[in-house]
């Protein structure tokens, strides 16, 4: 089924739900040419075998057809905790979308539905899933659960966050993963989806914030989201434009060549200097370009949920 089409049937990101299903069965698809083949139609049902443990749930016929080790998963081995946190200043908001379309996203679209995919495959692995928003405001907190009402819920207020054009909305990160990660108190797996881009950037607050996740035994994934063509390379044309800043509002005119080179050298070092950071407190960084698939979300999480375990 082509998402574009049902996206034009179903309104956009009214259903978002459908969509998230969509990319996951698409990932699942592809599977079959990746280093998991013979592994997608299994995966809720099985978990990778670990060298010491017993082979006496080793599944064997599944050996046989993929030549890697799984072992057979029961009911209580796969209820997992997992939180969700999606930054939602104005900065997430870029570029500009009139409707949203899987082929057409912003960084709040991206992770909206990076978020409902993710979600998905939680209910298939019957994982708790729990979600905190966040902008100038601790927005939106719900806890981990389970149940198909609660996974509605949530996905409800990731269509409504993702279509919402908050203005002049700035964020300093730090100040509500620390209030996030108070109310996370059972070890989880914990994905962020953020750009980065902070109102004031101190980035010892910020990276203390995020060791302050870690507590707990819980492991971080944090997905850093932008827009590669514009954000990092800034590939714009060399005519006179107004750039404005969408969460103060300040605004500087300038030809693009002007400071490409300067500012691209200065965001490269910033971006090197999250990942850097993110290795020495070893939390999982992964670059997150929203003109690319949600193949690296997910494939991410099948893998770090296999240490997770």
């Amino acid at each position: 089924m082509n998402l574009q089409n049902e996206l034009n049937k179903t309104g956009g990101f009214k259903n978002l739900e459908l969509l998230a299903k969509q990319v996951v069965e698409g990932f699942i698809a592809g599977m079959h040419k990746s280093p998991f083949h013979g592994f997608s139609a299994e995966f809720a049902e099985h978990k990778m075998y670990n060298q010491g443990e017993s082979t006496r749930h080793v599944d064997w016929k599944l050996f046989a057809k993929t030549d890697k080790l799984f072992t057979k998963r029961y009911d209580e081995e796969t209820n997992l905790r997992c939180h969700i946190i999606i930054d939602n200043s104005s900065s997430m908001h870029y570029p500009q979308v009139d409707t949203l379309s899987i082929n057409h996203l912003n960084k709040i679209g991206f992770s909206a539905l990076g978020a409902a995919s993710l979600m998905h495959v939680f209910k298939k692995q019957r994982d708790a899933v729990g979600l905190s928003i966040y902008s100038d405001n601790y927005d939106f907190y719900a806890p981990e659960k389970g149940s198909e009402r609660h996974h509605r819920m949530l996905i409800d207020q990731l269509g409504t966050m993702a279509t919402s054009q908050p203005k002049h909305k700035t964020t300093d990160t730090f100040t509500y993963l620390h209030q996030i990660a108070e109310n996370i108190h059972r070890r989880s797996m914990i994905f962020l989806f953020t750009d980065m881009f902070q109102s004031t950037v101190d980035e010892d607050k910020l990276f203390e914030a995020l060791r302050h996740l870690k507590y707990n035994k819980h492991d971080v994934i944090m997905f850093h989201v932008y827009d590669k063509e514009k954000e990092l390379n800034f590939d714009f044309d060399n005519k006179p434009k107004r750039f404005v800043d969408v969460e103060t509002g300040e605004h500087i005119d300038l030809y693009a060549d002007n400071i490409k080179e300067n500012y691209e050298i200065a965001v490269k070092a910033y971006f090197d200097q999250i990942r850097l950071k993110c290795g020495q407190y070893r939390i999982k960084y992964v670059e997150a370009n929203i003109n690319e698939s949600f193949n690296k979300i997910l494939t991410t999480y099948m893998i770090e949920r296999q240490k997770f375990i």
